[in-house]
């Protein structure tokens, strides 16, 4: 029977390696589904909250007291 031995370095390096794959697959199949339902026009289109910066003031009359 062969008996093979692992440090704790080399087992850390074998599950930084797969987690560090299944997070590359997950994040690369998330782009290629969002290339594919944009090219079928399947995106909804969502309103850019911070499209925007600009900012309207009301007059409430509250500056005009000093003039």
């Amino acid at each position: 029977m062969i008996f093979l031995y692992f440090d704790a370095g080399t087992g850390a390096m074998i599950v930084q390696g797969l987690v560090a794959a299944a997070a590359g697959i997950i994040l690369f199949s998330k782009g290629i589904m969002y290339k594919v339902k944009s090219f079928l026009g399947l995106m909804k289109e969502e309103e850019d909250t911070y499209d925007s910066i600009d900012v309207e003031e009301k007059d409430n009359g509250a500056n005009d007291k000093g003039k």
